[in-house]
Order: structure tokens, then sequence, then C-alpha cells
């Protein structure tokens, strides 16, 4: 009786989305590593591409609003992962609109960047995935069998149906990962937008700027701490090329640390969502009914072909195609700024820009 009032405010989902209760990517993604020292990690991995960074640079949202970003950008990580079908794919289908905004030439190479092209899309969705993994690997529950990597990785696989990349080209094993990292690390770049940048999105005190005076030195502990876990989990050519390293013994500080702050937040799941509440309000809504176990009112999972065929929305590579047309003609024809119009109509669904 008590766990029911408990969860008589929370809103059931309309479905399981596109995973579901018995798939891994829930097991990992629900616990508190995840959209904590995971996403984190993933954000800050994400600048070393030099097309992505540029275009991170030219808004300066990081720098301007960080919370807004935080929140959003936490907001649809877990909408993937958690949120069903119908939100999902809509959120999916509007987030290339917004993405068609995100072009421009790279600063340093003098390429034309384009936040849509398939090849940055595969290196979002991979270090994603695999910093959400990595993080509940060294901070929490430890390894996944054999079997269970490799469902990981194919449901990583089914949710690359949301973005412009190709299904096929996702890493189905630890091998395959290894892999893609070494075609990649070439092409990846630690210039100084991009340290910049990576060191920026290090700094979580940045999103509880309001903290009680009396609470600002604890407020630096966990970030120290939160920093210095990010910062292990990651190998020492994307330390080097970012400019993020760190003595050995904060790598082996953190680790025994967080693994135990983390064991602890994961016995409740109530408190799990508060901490959550602090460095993304929009997605507790999202998280709450898959963690305090509240049944969606259909227990269907579909794909995200099944999604975009029920909805109405094109396959994202195919999706706004005159739209993007219209923002290239406009940043690389006529030399003007591009439209806002996918990051208006994006706030319903991933929340406020401000």
């Amino acid at each position: 009786m008590a766990i029911r009032k408990r969860t008589r405010d929370i809103t059931p989902a309309e479905d399981h989305g596109f995973f579901g209760p018995d798939s891994v990517a829930w097991k990992v993604w629900g616990y508190p590593t995840s959209l904590t020292i995971g996403f984190s990690r993933a954000v800050v991995v994400e600048e070393l591409d030099p097309n992505l960074v540029a275009s991170v640079d030219r808004t300066q949202d990081i720098y301007r609003r960080p919370k807004t970003r935080y929140d959003r950008t936490i907001h649809y990580f877990a909408l993937v992962a958690f949120g069903d079908s119908r939100t999902t794919a809509r959120a999916a289908d509007i987030l290339v609109k917004v993405h068609s905004k995100a072009i421009g030439t790279e600063p340093y190479g003098g390429g034309r960047y384009d936040a849509n092209d398939p090849d940055s899309q595969l290196w979002i969705l991979v270090t994603g995935w695999h910093s959400v993994l990595k993080a509940y690997e060294m901070y929490g529950p430890g390894r996944l069998s054999g079997a269970e990597e490799a469902q990981y990785w194919a449901e990583c696989a089914r949710a690359a149906e949301l973005q412009t990349c190709s299904p096929d080209d996702v890493p189905r094993s630890r091998a395959e990962l290894h892999a893609y990292y070494e075609r990649m690390r070439p092409v990846m770049s630690g210039s100084p937008i991009a340290r910049r940048a990576m060191a920026h999105l290090m700094d979580v005190s940045q999103l509880a700027d309001d903290v009680p005076l009396v609470a600002r030195p604890a407020r630096w502990v966990i970030g120290r701490f939160f920093r210095a876990g990010v910062i292990a989990t990651l190998p020492h050519w994307m330390r080097e090329m970012g400019g993020v390293t760190q003595p050995r013994a904060m790598d082996l500080a953190a680790r025994p640390v967080l693994r135990t702050t983390f064991a602890a937040l994961s016995v409740s799941k109530r408190l799990q969502l508060r901490v959550l509440g602090l460095l993304s309000p929009s997605t507790v809504p999202v998280v709450a009914p898959i963690l305090l176990g509240v049944p969606p009112v259909t227990p269907e999972v579909l794909t995200p072909r099944e999604a975009q065929e029920r909805y109405g929305y094109d396959r994202p590579a195919e999706a706004h195609l005159a739209w993007r047309a219209k923002q290239h003609d406009k940043v690389f024809g006529r030399g003007e700024a591009p439209s806002d119009a996918g990051l208006v109509e994006s706030e319903p669904v991933l929340g406020r820009l401000a």
C-alpha cells in the first residue's frame, strides 16, 4: 500500500518504448552511473570530433546557458533509453531540425560541418552508449556477461534508427568498438576549442551555482571527485589530446569513492531521482516510471522504424530535407545565420531554451 501511494503522482508511460524491462539497456542505463558520470563522459568525449565541437563553439550555448543545455541533452539521452515510442520518435524527428542549425565551416581544417552528417551522428551514438557502459563497469556492478554485452550493442544499433547514421555501422562487440576508435583516432583533434569545451563540461559546479554558502565546500568536493571520475574512464590518448590529464593517484582514489556512492544511490530510487532532478529536472518524468516500477498504459515494445511508420515520421536520414537545404542555402549560399525554428519547435518536447 505504501508503494502505491508513493507512485500515484507518477504518470505512466504510454508504452515500454524501444527496449523494455528485459533489455540490457534498461539494466545499464537505469543504474545511477548512467545519467551522471556516464553522460558527462559522453559529452566530453564528443568534443574531440572537430566538426561537432565547431558547431558547439559557434553557438556558445554550453557557456551561456549550461544548465539548460545539460538538461535538454540528458532529457534526450533518457528519452531514447526509457521514453515511450511516440514521444521519443517525435523528439528524434525534431532533433533533425535542431541539428540543421548546426552547420558552418570548421575553423581549423576549413571544411564544412553539419551536425546531421552520418559520421558525426555515429560518433555521438557510439561514444554515448560506450560512456554509459564504461561508467557502469568502473563505478557500478562491473562488466556484463558476453551475452549481455552482445545484446547491449544490438540495442545500441536499434537506437541508431533514431539518428541519421546506419545501424549497420554500429560496433557489435568490444573488439569492434576498439577497432572503431582506432579508425576514428586520426580524425579526432584536441583543438583549443575542444580542450576548452571538455574542461568546461566536466565542471558540474556550474549546475549548482545557487547552493547556500554553507554547502559550497561539499559542492567543491563532489565536483572534484566527479571530474576525477570522468577523467579516470578516459584512455590516455584521449586525455592527452584533450589536455585533461591527472595523476594516477586520482584515478585510484576516485574509483572506491564513486563505487560506494553509486551503490548507496542505487538502493533508493527516490534518492536517485532527487539527484537526477538537480542535474536535469525535465528528465525526471521520463525516468521515474521506470525506476519506480510504474507499468505503462500498454506493455508494448516497438522498434524505431515501427514507431516512425505508426506516428508518421520519416527516417531521420530522410527527414526535413527541404528545410535542411534552405538552412544550407542561408549559411553557405547567402552567408546568413541559420534559422532557430527547429530549436523553438523542440521546447515542448525537450524543455525550454532559457
